[in-house]
Parts: structure tokens; C-alpha cells; sequence
């Protein structure tokens, strides 16, 4: 049975209101500066707070280390945009690293902010308009006087207040989403290499369900090896019928086992020979030495005869109207025709017959 279903995230909320409206359930001593501070977090994320990342990961690892207060909501909280709090209580109540949490802020900081001062204009008219109907227990005159200062003054970066500092003493850093939802499988990957010298990991599911972006956000977060099952179609003269009948048969499963993970088990480099779509041809091989962390992503990754190899298995699942849309976006008329009619329905014909997803250790939804 799965480890994990789902994550360490809380329920999502819709809509600026409802943001707000939630934070002063949740954290009922905050103030007006709190919500300022969450709204400048939603549309700006992190990257003011981050200078020096040496500094900023030692600063990170001596919070860790303090005594904290116990979480009385979920390790994850999202805030009103692309990114969420993570509250550094789960770096003490599971294996998850202080450095793997510092990557992803620093990641997240990287990355330019979505919407930027025009969406944080449109929080702040929210903002004014519920406190204006009496939705928020403050002041109109007084709230209205703190949002034109800091309006004024460019929008900086603010503080907690002292009463929500005393209060809640929070703890935390504030992450994109993406990153944030790939928490439960980093935590299992960290328990994993602090035991092992080197792990091996399976990134299943159907098409359009994540695994490839997952796959290079774990390489940008650990500099980890990752290797494609799509690397490993079948060559013309290996699509019979027989072969497309069976479960799992749509990849050359044969050569990837003897080309890739026997090796990679034995902690041997990899002579990797990837499939051209287009010539329809094995290319020459790249030599690949095994890292601490080796990704094997893509649908047919955990077929019985390779799923002894793996460390640890996460099953990326998505709907079925989700995965159409993405398709769609992505490919070509041909292209999706071809992904509708022929491999998704052998995909889903694989996950049920070998009945994959209940074999995987995590369950990640899209």
C-alpha cells in the first residue's frame, strides 16, 4: 500500500477573500501588517529575503534546530498565488533536510514572481473591501492609512507583527507551489540517502501526469542522475501485435533492464543509448556514472521485472480531463490523436492489468 496519498499541503482555498477571510480563522491575533506580509508573500514570493546562501542555509539550520512549537495546521500552508509557507516544524518531525528545504527557497527565489505589484493592487483592493463591510475585525480608516503608507513607501518587505510573533512564534520559508507539492517524495528521497549511499527512485504514471517536470526539479534540487523510459521505445521491427497486446509492452523494457539498471545496481557506469523518434534509431552511447540519487522517470518504469531495482516508487496521477487539456496544449493534432487512440489506452491497460498504482510507495496527484 502507498506510503503517502495526497501530501503534507493543506485544503486549497479560491479567491483572494476566502484567503484572507481564513488567515484570521487560523491565526486570530493577527493584525492588518500580517495580512500585508501574506499578500506581499503571494504575489512576490521570497526572493528579497535571499543574499547570501550560505549564510541563509546556516541561518535556516539554526531555526531548525531551536525549539519549536507544534504545528496546529498542516506543515504546508498555501498562500493567495503561486506560493506556500513551509513551516520548518516538519524539517524536526520527518527525515526532510534542512538543505533540500533551503534548495527549493532558493529555487523559488530564482524563478520570477507571477503577477508581480499589479496583482498585489488587486489583494490589497480585496483586502480594503472586506474590511470595508466589516468582514475583517479592523479599522477602515486605520487599514486603509497602512496600506497607503506602504503603497507610498514602494511596498517593502514587513515584519510579522509583535502580536503574531508572540502569539504563533512562526517559523517557516515560503516556497513555489510546484516544489512544495513534490514534499512527500523529497522527504522519503532524504530518508532514503542519509541510510544509503546511493538510492534508486521510480517516477510513474500516464502521460501528462508530472513525471518529467518532477524529474528536473529533482535534478536542479540534487544534481541526480535522471533516466527516460522514453529513451527506450520499441524499434519498428519490435511492434507486433503480440508485443502491443501486452501489459506493459509498449517499451523496450528488455534493454533498458540490461542496459540501465543492472548496471546502475551494481553502481557501474551506464553505456546509455537513447531512442531517436525520428530516425527511429538507437543512438551511440554517452557514458553516465551512478550519483548518490539516480531518477528512472516515465510511464512502465515499475513492470514487475524491473520494480525490484528501485529504492523507492512514486505514482504521478492525473484525471482524466487534466491530462487531456495538457495534451492538447503540448502536442500537435497528430501527435494527440495518437496519444488519445494507441498509448494512453495502453498505459491504463498496464496500470490496471499489474495493478502499478498500489505498488507504488507515494501517490502524488496533479
Amino acid at each position: 500500500m502507498p506510503l503517502i496519498k495526497g501530501g503534507y499541503l493543506m485544503t486549497d482555498l479560491h479567491g483572494t477573500s476566502e484567503f484572507l477571510l481564513d488567515q484570521c480563522t487560523r491565526y486570530p491575533a493577527l493584525r492588518p501588517q500580517d495580512l500585508l506580509k501574506a499578500l506581499h508573500q503571494s504575489a512576490f514570493g521570497c526572493g528579497h529575503f535571499l543574499s547570501d546562501e550560505t549564510a541563509g542555509l546556516q541561518f535556516l539550520r539554526e531555526e531548525a534546530a531551536a525549539p519549536l512549537p507544534a504545528l496546529t495546521g498542516p506543515a504546508v500552508e498555501p498562500l493567495d498565488g503561486d506560493y506556500c509557507r513551509v513551516h520548518l516544524k516538519m524539517l524536526q518531525d520527518t527525515a526532510l533536510r534542512p538543505e533540500t528545504l533551503f534548495r527549493l527557497f532558493a529555487l523559488s527565489a530564482a524563478k520570477p514572481s507571477d503577477g508581480g505589484e499589479a496583482a498585489l493592487t488587486e489583494r490589497l483592493a480585496c483586502l480594503l473591501a472586506l474590511v470595508e463591510n466589516e468582514k475583517l475585525p479592523f479599522s477602515p480608516v486605520e487599514t486603509a492609512q497602512a496600506v497607503t503608507r506602504w503603497r507610498e513607501a514602494g511596498y517593502p518587505a514587513c515584519h510579522h507583527s509583535e502580536e503574531f510573533q508572540r502569539a504563533y512564534a512562526p517559523a517557516y520559508r515560503v516556497v513555489r507551489r510546484e516544489y512544495a507539492h513534490l514534499l512527500p517524495l523529497l522527504t522519503e528521497i532524504d530518508r532514503l540517502m542519509a541510510e544509503k549511499s546511493r538510492v534508486i527512485v521510480a517516477l510513474e504514471g500516464g502521460s501528462a501526469a508530472g513525471k518529467t517536470t518532477a524529474a528536473a526539479m529533482l535534478e536542479q534540487i540534487y544534481n541526480c542522475s535522471v533516466f527516460h523510459m522514453d529513451d527506450f521505445f520499441l524499434r519498428p521491427e519490435q511492434r507486433t501485435k503480440a508485443r502491443l497486446m501486452e501489459p506493459g509492452g509498449n517499451v523496450d523494457w528488455e534493454r533498458f533492464r540490461d542496459e540501465v539498471l543492472s548496471p546502475l545496481t551494481r553502481g557501474e557506469s551506464i553505456l546509455y543509448r537513447r531512442y531517436n523518434c525520428h530516425t527511429q534509431t538507437i543512438q551511440d552511447p554517452e557514458t553516465i556514472v551512478p550519483k548518490a540519487l539516480n531518477i528512472v522517470e516515465g510511464a512502465y518504469s515499475m513492470r514487475p521485472e524491473l520494480a525490484p531495482a528501485y529504492d523507492l516508487s512514486a505514482f504521478f496521477s492525473v484525471s482524466p480531463e487534466l491530462q487531456h487539456s495538457r495534451i492538447k496544449k503540448r502536442n500537435t493534432p497528430d501527435l494527440q490523436t495518437k496519444f488519445f487512440v494507441l498509448w494512453i489506452p495502453l498505459e491504463n491497460s498496464y496500470f490496471d492489468v499489474l495493478n502499478i498504482r498500489s505498488r507504488c510507495d507515494l501517490i502524488l496527484e496533479a
